[in-house]
């Protein structure tokens, strides 16, 4: 059966009617939706949908609009905390990497028991062991410090695998090339291996150090009075650690989606490098 042509282009003609949103200010559109809902999610506010009846959570706004600026000062030891812990980590990383792809016994051996052992045990043990058994050694360390050393430690282990995944990603063709062009091991991988490898791991680098700040969390049960340690000092004496650890998390997230902003940003720079590399 054939369908008249007219009727044929008032069908075809029907979608053209409706509104046709970007894909990008259709996203901006959703985020705000949702981040309605969270805000109203905590806004104190009853709704009521026939029998239904929704509370939302009440929040003591007095208690926060005090301390906030107490609870906020902790964002800077927070994030001078990951920033020192990821460069450290990044260095322990390297070095396991290349001392477990080095067929030395002793340097293999150590480099698997390092990383085992510290992918192995929780990190929050590991901040008392360090902290607290160092100390029963003689070596006592600041709080700050030892929060560094066990973070660059424990991400370090993990990171020591992307790293040795990223350099075994370069082929043995360009060594072999390194080689015939009279480069010594070390020079292959100081000048060909290692800056290609940095390239193909930054993300993951980007992601280790985004979870790592909100790690650093765990430092304040060492008395480190980062952003969760104010927290917990300012909503102990007035029993409102919901309120405390709300204004915590708000930081986190707000940290989280700067430094994911950033990390986007590299990407796309590196990207386009390479393809101005390869033109």
């Amino acid at each position: 059966m054939e369908i008249p042509q007219e009727t044929a282009k008032k069908q075809t003609s029907l979608p053209r009617l409706l509104p046709r949103i970007p894909y990008k200010a259709s996203v901006r559109l959703w985020w705000a939706f949702w981040m309605t809902l969270v805000v109203l999610a905590f806004s104190g506010i009853t709704l009521r949908f026939g029998v239904f009846e929704f509370q939302a959570i009440s929040l003591d706004w007095a208690f926060i609009q005090e301390w906030f600026w107490f609870i906020s000062r902790g964002v800077l030891t927070t994030i001078s905390l990951a920033l020192l812990a990821i460069v450290g980590a990044t260095l322990l990383a390297l070095t396991s990497a290349l001392a477990g792809l080095s067929r030395i016994a002793p340097l293999v051996s150590l480099s698997s028991i390092y990383v085992s052992l510290f992918r192995g045990t929780p990190l929050f043990l590991q901040m008392f062991i360090v902290y607290f058994g160092l100390a029963e050694m003689g070596l006592v360390l600041e709080a700050f410090v030892a929060a560094i050393v066990v973070l660059s430690m424990n991400y370090g282990a993990y990171m020591s695998e992307i790293f040795r995944a990223g350099i075994q990603a370069i082929g043995s063709g360009q060594r072999e090339a390194a080689a015939a062009l009279g480069m010594t091991p070390m020079q292959t991988t100081w000048r060909i291996v290692l800056p290609q490898a940095v390239r193909i791991i930054t993300p993951d680098i980007g992601n280790q150090f985004i979870a790592m700040q909100k790690d650093t969390s765990l430092a304040s049960a060492i008395t480190v009075t980062e952003l969760a340690g104010r927290a917990r000092q300012a909503g102990s004496p007035n029993s409102r650690f919901f309120e405390a650890l709300i204004v915590a998390a708000a930081w986190y997230w707000l940290m989280t989606i700067l430094f994911a902003f950033l990390q986007e940003r590299l990407e796309r720079w590196m990207a386009r490098s390479d393809r101005e590399v390869q033109e």
